[in-house]
């Protein structure tokens, strides 16, 4: 996969290790006899290139966070702006507010100047000092905006959204030749973005959700027949799911949008559940929140701000079928609901998470100021690789059913492999 460059490279290098342009990193790593197949793909090493394009002096650099908040944002605006300051000796770096309505003069506030002391502390905090937004943005006012305030570098910290709308302020520049580095920092705190094997945030997330699991797990049983249902994020990918079931091993059911749910029959998820309640008189239940969306009624589909599907909730509707079907069978039982996904997504990063932030931001300034534009930082295999932006955006990575992964959760919780 080959990455748009501004021109050529012409600029010594502050930085004293460089990587070579013509390093590349196979899309997978097959073992044994089988042959590599010749269209696979491969990306580009990221890391400090020998020459940069933009003269440190003369570069002005844009930062924008957009979409919900996950943890480590604050991580990943400190490390991009101490690496252009102190490493590469940028004049100056931006920071657009609200999201992307900051890129827009009309209704975005301006633009606040960072500096070390604006970044001090940052990181030991949750959310974005930036703050953010979803939405769309007019496409031409932002980069007249860009343009006009000399900003020559934009990174972009958001998901498939938010790359997209970097892809179209890098393809507007372009049309006017106007020489814009925009480099996307994937951001979603449900592992689900594909070429990249852990985002950020996520180690935070289960971290934080296998806490609550465990809360759960007393309420549960500290009660005759207590049931806990928590429900967890993860549109389109159980990866939160399976991670804090594993890392509690107190959990009895996880259910996943990557493997059906079936509530009736003798082997249904209902019919197992009263098994286990008779059983052990308690149960831990954890759903994802894009689990089982095909039991619920649709009406006209409604998207939120960014286009995204807005799901209906998995866990209410679950948590009234339980009760409803229990009373049915005249099994008294006591339910607990948890819904802590804001207070997970808004947690600081932990140490694993901070180190990883750091590592996509200071790989992202490498690529921009060496003039690599229309890309966002990968991380496949233990290394960081750049993608470009209509590639990542084009797939979806979800857990495989097959996987070591999910297998890992069915040993936990000791759940069928299907409710059939």
């Amino acid at each position: 996969m080959n990455i748009t460059v501004l021109g050529e490279p012409r600029i010594k290098s502050p930085k004293r290790h460089f990587v070579d342009d013509h390093l590349r990193i196979p899309e997978s790593i097959l073992q044994g006899q089988l042959p590599v197949e010749a269209d696979q793909l491969s990306f580009e090493l990221a890391g400090p290139r020998g020459k940069i394009f933009f003269d440190p002096k003369h570069t002005r650099a844009g930062i924008v966070t957009c979409g919900g908040l996950c943890p480590g944002l604050n991580d990943v605006i400190r490390s991009l702006f101490l690496e252009l300051h102190h490493a590469y000796g940028v004049k100056e770096v931006l920071g657009f507010r609200g999201g992307y309505i900051g890129l827009d003069p009309l209704k975005g506030k301006e633009p606040v100047v960072l500096s070390p002391e604006k970044v001090d502390g940052i990181h030991k905090e949750g959310g974005t000092m930036l703050g953010t937004s979803r939405g769309p943005v007019d496409i031409g006012r932002a980069v007249d905006n860009l343009i006009n305030r000399g900003v020559n570098i934009l990174f972009t910290v958001g998901g498939d959204g938010t790359q997209r709308g970097g892809n179209a302020l890098y393809q507007e520049a372009k049309k006017r030749g106007y020489e814009l580095s925009v480099v996307g920092i994937p951001k979603t705190i449900d592992n689900d973005v594909a070429f990249v094997s852990r985002t950020f945030g996520y180690s935070t997330a289960v971290e934080e959700a296998a806490k609550v699991l465990d809360r759960a797990h007393t309420e549960a049983r500290s009660v005759e027949n207590g049931i806990s249902l928590v429900k967890l994020m993860g549109r389109h990918a159980g990866f939160i799911t399976a991670g804090a079931t594993i890392a509690s091993q107190d959990v009895n059911f996880a259910l996943v949008p990557e493997v059906p749910i079936k509530l009736e029959g003798a082997k249904g998820f209902l019919a197992v559940l009263k098994a286990r309640i008779l059983d052990r008189a308690h149960a831990v239940i954890v759903v994802a929140e894009g689990a089982g969306q095909d039991l619920l009624e649709h009406a006209e589909p409604e998207r939120d701000a960014s286009g995204n599907l807005k799901l209906k909730d998995i866990g209410l509707y679950l948590r009234e079928q339980i009760e409803t079907y229990f009373k049915e069978e005249k099994i008294p039982v006591v339910m607990r609901y948890f819904d802590p996904s804001y207070m997970v997504r808004s947690s600081p990063a932990n140490n694993e998470d901070s180190v990883l932030c750091d590592l996509f931001a200071r790989n992202a300034v490498h690529a921009a100021m060496s003039g690599k534009t229309g890309l966002v930082i990968g991380y496949l295999h233990n290394q960081f690789i750049h993608v470009p932006i209509e590639l990542l955006t084009s797939r979806k990575k979800t857990m495989d059913p097959e996987g070591t992964g999910w297998n890992a959760t069915l040993a936990a919780t000791g759940q069928p492999e299907r409710f059939e």
